[in-house]
């Protein structure tokens, strides 16, 4: 298979937060890239996470402005915006 993606992408376990307006939820970033990240939920379905919203990385100090763009039961493809 072609790698497709316009940077490179590092497999991970961080401890994440998925935060928006009132909405915030636990999360666990799979993997990680300048451009963007996978991200596992597993407390409820992908469907009711804001199409927009901050992803916080406690470990690292990071907060990242995120757009999904894939969504999977329990798991999400977000680019940094």
């Amino acid at each position: 298979m072609i790698e497709t993606r316009s940077a490179p992408r590092f497999r991970v376990t961080k401890p994440g937060r998925i935060e928006d307006a009132g909405f915030a939820i636990s999360c666990t970033i799979r993997d990680l890239s300048v451009a963007g990240a996978n991200v596992e939920v597993t407390e409820l379905n992908t469907k009711v996470i804001p199409s927009t919203f901050d992803l916080i990385v406690p470990e690292d100090g990071l907060t990242l402005g995120c757009r999904i763009v894939w969504r999977k039961p329990f798991r999400i493809g977000v680019e940094f915006i």
